[in-house]
């Protein structure tokens, strides 16, 4: 349903009005992948002309970048008790780095969203944006990532604090390639269809991304050491 809005007047209609923005564009993407997602449609279901949302947003680009940080630190709150919960100090080092991987693995899986926007941030999200913008984006971005750092360090105390952040950079860039890779278009599809023997080439995400994030940890882990 489209929503018709006054002029903002107040920095509280200006805040209500860019949460509106968001909250549209996040229920796009519960339609329609990043790609689908245009300024046009955005515009249209918000109730407001595409000069006006760019008044709050500099460009599509800047909307889902915010979006994009908003569903990392979810994500994370939910990781945080995932693996609080589901790792067991007392086993061995091998045995926590594979639960590891495996409980990050499905917890990315089951975002979809994340896992797309993820895979769109360095090849369109970053090229339509300001410098200003790139900042304020890559300070939340690095904020995710300490605390991703320090979380895989709490269960894998065999990293030292520069293998676990080494791990999660790598383990960010893994999803999106992973994503992509595993969410061929229709004409890729249709050729695994049509010869079978090529559809050994198809990547499935979820065990992919387990089993990379596994030999990360276990080769990051045999390397480095937290003294």
């Amino acid at each position: 349903m489209t929503t018709t809005f006054q002029r903002a007047r107040s920095e509280e209609q200006r805040a209500e009005r860019s949460r509106a923005i968001l909250a549209t564009a996040a229920s796009m993407l519960a339609e329609m992948p990043v790609a689908d997602v245009s300024l046009n449609e955005l515009s249209r279901r918000v109730g407001l002309a595409k000069s006006n949302v760019l008044r709050y947003f500099e460009s599509r680009e800047a909307v889902l970048l915010n979006l994009l940080n908003a569903a990392s630190e979810e994500w994370l709150t939910e990781l945080t008790r995932t693996l609080r919960r589901g790792v067991d100090p007392n086993t061995d080092v091998n045995a926590r780095s594979e639960r590891v991987a495996a409980l990050i693995a499905k917890s990315v899986a089951q975002r979809p969203v994340l896992c797309d926007l993820l895979s769109a941030q360095s090849s369109v999200l970053e090229r339509n944006i300001s410098t200003e913008s790139v900042v304020t984006f890559k300070r939340a971005a690095r904020t995710d990532l300490e605390t991703f750092a320090a979380l895989v360090g709490e269960c894998v105390p065999e990293l030292s604090a520069g293998g676990a952040s080494t791990f999660v950079m790598y383990a960010a860039s893994a999803v999106g390639a992973l994503w992509t890779a595993s969410n061929p278009a229709d004409a890729v599809l249709a050729a695994y269809v049509a010869e079978p023997d090529l559809s050994a080439m198809r990547i499935e995400f979820e065990p992919a991304l387990r089993q990379l994030l596994q030999l990360l940890l276990g080769g990051i882990a045999s390397t480095t050491s937290p003294n």
